[in-house]
């Protein structure tokens, strides 16, 4: 038997083992179901995003708490972030470590207080998404970051919970939703959201009666007296509750600086100050980590202010204070329901800011937020 005719068959049945191989295998790499798509951040911005991301940058680390709430292992995709979360609420960042250890070690791309990020740093970490906080860009640095990331093919959506709260809250949740693969919870979240505001905004409207003068402080300082929130960011909360921000028209629309002279002849009925944990820009501490006397103790001491020691609100102890950073994460909407509460219990005597909390620990967050993010003078039942 000739040798070719011997090795013939064996290779036939071996060409036709590799042709099958190659005619089943897939050509080329297969896109995932839905991607790519394009999403339209808060900045209005269209951004195709090729995959599900996975090796995330967070330009502020607050927005790691918007992550939570739709992503049930959001550390699991961080490749860099920022240390603002961390330096302003090192409670949060503790709670978030117990809870992923890895977080620790999660390189930092910038301090997060501004629009300048470590591109070198950035440049090592092949990153697939970048996430920027509303204030980080519209100006040169920011921009310039922005451009640079674009060039090197990472998509940027920037996230606002700040500018305008109300409504943008549940878009920006429903953009990162979509930006990461997770709609249905970010949908759930927004929804959620959405049936608190709309609850206030239907008794308010459906009401006669006028709520009271409120004056919004912003880490109110013997030294520098004072910040006062305008109509927009959180000074929107005071106009849902049906109430009256009285140094607004002499203000831009978020706010501006006054003097003590200001805040004594508009005598408020009701004062509200922000502030941090430990005090970090006022003498008030409140927040993740604070405990309620300690926020409590530390509002007497603000109220004491000469610039406030002596108005209305004080007097009549109609004072409230609330941690500042709810300006930038979607967990405002606690906000709200302590607004309503505080500002008109004719209609919300039932709003329960702590119900409210606890429903989005019990049902969003992947880390719950405990502490004092709010307090008043008088005792509050919800903090009993």
């Amino acid at each position: 038997m000739p040798l070719a005719r011997f090795s013939a068959r064996p290779l036939c049945r071996l060409l036709l083992v590799l042709a099958s191989i190659l005619f089943l295998a897939p050509q080329g790499r297969a896109e995932p179901e839905g991607w790519p798509r394009t999403v339209t951040d808060s900045a209005g911005r269209s951004v195709v995003i090729s995959a599900p991301p996975e090796h995330i940058l967070l330009g502020s680390g607050f927005n790691l708490v918007a992550l939570s709430l739709i992503d049930p292992d959001p550390v699991a995709r961080l490749a860099g972030w920022s240390q603002d979360m961390k330096n302003d609420n090192p409670e949060i960042y503790a709670r978030f470590v117990k809870r992923f250890p890895d977080l620790a070690s999660v390189p930092e791309i910038g301090a997060g207080d501004g629009p300048d990020l470590n591109i070198e740093t950035i440049l090592s970490l092949k990153a697939d998404l970048a996430i920027l906080a509303s204030w980080q860009v519209g100006n040169e640095s920011g921009d310039r970051a922005m451009q640079y990331l674009s060039d090197m093919g990472v998509p940027v959506i920037v996230a606002d919970f700040g500018h305008d709260p109300l409504q943008g809250t549940p878009q920006t949740m429903r953009m990162l939703g979509q930006a990461l693969g997770q709609e249905e919870k970010a949908e759930d979240f927004a929804r959620f959201y959405e049936d608190h505001i709309d609850r206030i905004r239907a008794r308010v409207s459906a009401s006669a009666s006028k709520g009271p003068d409120v004056l919004f402080l912003a880490f109110p300082r013997t030294d520098t007296c004072c910040w006062a929130f305008g109509r927009d960011g959180l000074g929107a909360f005071i106009e849902l509750a049906g109430a009256r921000n009285v140094v607004a028209d002499g203000l831009q629309p978020f706010g501006g600086t006054i003097g003590p002279e200001t805040i004594i002849a508009a005598n408020p009925d009701t004062l509200i100050v922000s502030g941090s944990p430990g005090a970090a820009y006022s003498s008030l501490s409140i927040g993740p980590g604070v405990a309620i006397a300690e926020a409590r103790q530390s509002l007497e001491a603000t109220a004491a202010m000469p610039a406030l020691a002596h108005i209305k609100a004080v007097k009549d102890r109609k004072v409230h204070a609330i941690w500042n950073f709810f300006n930038a994460v979607p967990l405002n909407v606690v906000l709200a329901d302590a607004f309503a509460h505080w500002l008109r219990p004719d209609l919300f005597s039932d709003q329960d800011p702590s119900a409210t909390l606890d429903e989005i620990n019990r049902r969003f967050a992947a880390v719950p937020f405990e502490g004092a993010y709010w307090v008043d003078l008088a005792s509050d039942p919800a903090h009993k």
